[in-house]
């Protein structure tokens, strides 16, 4: 059993899971502090001075707090935005995968498809050139 964990863990997608989940968890803190330290007090001051972090309703004993809920969706909204133009950036990167060698030709003769490795035409028989 240990050598089959051990086996798991030495395989690259774990490690390249291991590596983004530390990655990803740093770039949380900074979309946080982002959100919280530049954005939310701009939006605050263009409303009026509102600090969003101090935005709360209270329904009888239960405080509900819409302004952290607000701030976790702006959160949310840029690492969504981040992540799409990552993975956009990437798939634009990619090289096509290179065409396939073709299976099949034409003949010269009827222009019927045929076998590449066909030396003569199935269709109207006629010798073909390799």
């Amino acid at each position: 059993m240990l050598k089959e964990f051990r086996e798991f863990i030495s395989r690259g997608n774990v490690l390249d899971l291991a590596v983004a989940v530390i990655i990803g968890g740093a770039f949380g803190k900074i979309i946080a502090s982002l959100v919280n330290d530049v954005l939310i007090p701009l939006i605050g001051l263009l409303m009026g001075g509102i600090n969003f972090s101090e935005q709360a309703l209270t329904v009888g004993s239960a405080v509900i707090k819409y302004g952290a809920f607000i701030q976790s969706i702006i959160d949310f909204l840029i690492v969504a935005f981040v992540i799409f133009m990552i993975v956009r950036t990437a798939n634009k990167m990619k090289k096509a995968p290179a065409p396939a060698d073709p299976t099949t030709k034409e003949c010269n003769f009827c222009y019927s498809t045929i076998s590449i490795k066909a030396t003569r035409c199935p269709h109207c028989t006629s010798e073909l050139k390799t």
